[in-house]
C-alpha cells in the first residue's frame, strides 16, 4: 500500500502525483449521509418511533464492514421504521439535515470544471431527492421507502435498476454513468464514509474519503480528516 503523507493539516495523500488538475476527471461520485449531509437520515427516522439507539447500532456496524450483508442490514433497519409518517421524514429534512461545509463549493467548483456529478447513497429518495435539486446535481439513484396512505410500512420499493443500492450497486451505478458518458473510470471521482462506499471509490481514478471511517481512510488515495469537502480543491488545481 502506498505511503500516506500529510499533505495539509488534516488531508492526506496516498500514492497520487500532485498537483492533480479537476478538469482531469469527468465524474464525480458523492455517497450522501454523513458525505453531503450531516446526518444518517435512517437514523434520524428512527427517533421519530422511539427506535433511533436500536437503528443507529446497526448503521455504525454496517458502515465500520462489522456486518458485511448491507442489504440486510437495511431491510432490517427499514423494517424498524414502521408507523413514521410523510410529516416525520419531513420533519428530519426540515429540522435535522444540513448540508456539510463545503458541498456546495465543492461541487460548483466540479461543475465549473466541466464535471457531471453523481449522487449515489443507501439512503431514501424522499431526501437524495431534495439533495439533488438544492445542490444542483445531475444524477441520483438511492433507495425507495414504500408509504401507504402517508405511513411508512416498513419495506422498500424495487425499481427499475435493482432491489437496494448497496456498495455494488454504487460501483456499478459510477461504472454505468461512466459508460454512458464515454469516459474511463479513471476519469471518475468517488467521495464516500463508510465500508459500502469503498466498492464505488476502488473503481473510481481518484478515491476520497470524507471524516471516514478508519478502513475507509486506510483505502483512499485522500482523506480528508478536517474541514470541509470543498478542501479537495486543496488537491486538485
Amino acid at each position: 500500500m502506498a505511503q500516506a503523507n500529510e499533505f495539509a493539516p488534516g488531508l492526506v495523500v496516498r500514492g497520487a502525483t500532485l498537483p492533480l488538475n479537476l478538469s482531469d476527471f469527468k465524474l464525480i461520485a458523492f455517497d450522501m449521509d454523513s458525505t453531503l449531509i450531516n446526518i444518517e437520515c435512517v437514523d434520524e427516522i428512527a427517533d421519530a418511533v422511539g427506535r433511533k439507539a436500536e437503528v443507529a447500532a446497526i448503521t455504525e456496524a454496517a458502515m465500520q464492514g462489522i456486518i458485511a450483508d448491507y442489504k440486510e442490514s437495511l431491510r432490517q433497519r427499514v423494517a424498524l421504521l414502521k408507523g413514521v409518517t410523510l410529516e416525520d421524514l419531513d420533519r428530519v429534512f426540515t429540522d435535522r439535515l444540513q448540508f456539510n461545509p463545503g458541498a456546495k463549493e465543492l461541487i460548483d467548483a466540479a461543475k465549473a470544471a466541466g464535471l457531471k456529478t453523481l449522487l449515489v447513497s443507501g439512503g431514501f429518495t424522499y431526501f437524495s431527492d431534495r439533495v439533488k435539486q438544492n445542490l444542483g446535481i445531475d444524477f441520483a439513484r438511492s433507495n425507495m421507502l414504500e408509504v401507504d396512505n402517508g405511513v411508512l410500512t416498513g419495506r422498500m420499493v424495487d425499481q427499475a435498476w435493482g432491489d437496494i443500492c448497496d456498495g455494488a450497486e454504487k460501483r456499478r451505478t459510477l461504472l454505468e454513468v461512466a459508460s454512458l458518458m464515454g469516459i474511463d473510470p479513471s476519469q471518475t471521482i468517488a467521495v464516500g464514509d463508510g465500508a459500502n462506499d469503498l466498492p464505488m471509490m476502488g473503481v473510481a481514478g481518484l478515491s476520497v474519503a470524507y471524516h471516514a471511517k478508519p478502513a475507509v481512510r486506510a483505502q483512499a488515495t485522500v482523506a480528508i480528516n478536517q474541514g470541509g469537502l470543498d478542501r479537495l480543491l486543496e488537491v486538485l488545481r
